[in-house]
């Protein structure tokens, strides 16, 4: 009885005892350092893109594509705040006097009885096409200073007044809103 007493104790204590975290592979340890691995998760790959073939191109090509869609996420957020809101652009979209507030918000602008004609989505499909095939991208050969760097020479903001530290920094929060959104 007292030897069933014993182990219950010691299976209790176990209980509260911290677990044992295995190490991460030799490959992943690469990317630890990387922009975006912060507190609290630390490096996170929860889909295991990287587990197997993870060169340095593939994971850049990765971030390149995680920082292009956060981009595409945080303007489709702020699109609906907007929208939501009640702030549309003034004046009308086509000749026959349909105003920018005559159609819904959300979904219910692309499907139904009061959504945007057919003509009005494929001009903006072909705008995103254009945006996509010939201004978001990396340019080689013109400067750009991070993967996902789509100034390529032109737009600067004041970019170039930043220090080192202070471009690390907003680069950590744009990779974050974008995981937000």
């Amino acid at each position: 009885m007292k030897s069933v007493a014993a182990l219950a104790l010691i299976g209790s204590a176990a209980a509260f005892a911290p677990a044992q975290t295995g190490k991460a592979s030799t490959k992943l340890n690469a990317f630890e350092d990387e922009l975006g691995a912060q507190p609290p998760l630390g490096f996170y790959d929860p889909l295991g893109m990287l587990n197997g073939d993870c060169s340095q191109e593939r994971f850049d090509r990765l971030r390149y594509v995680e920082i292009k869609h956060g981009r595409i996420a945080m303007l489709a957020f702020l699109g609906q705040i907007t929208t939501r809101g009640g702030l549309h652009l003034g004046g009308n979209i086509d000749y026959s006097g349909d105003s920018f507030d005559s159609f819904p918000n959300g979904i219910a602008a692309l499907i139904g009885p009061d959504s945007i004609p057919t003509a009005g989505l494929v001009q903006i499909i072909a705008l995103i096409g254009l945006l996509e095939c010939g201004f978001m991208r990396d340019v080689p050969g013109a400067g750009n200073e991070f993967v996902g760097d789509f100034r390529n020479g032109y737009i600067d903001f004041g970019w170039d007044q930043f220090d080192e530290e202070t471009k690390l920094q907003k680069r950590a929060i744009e990779l974050n809103n974008g995981r937000a959104a």
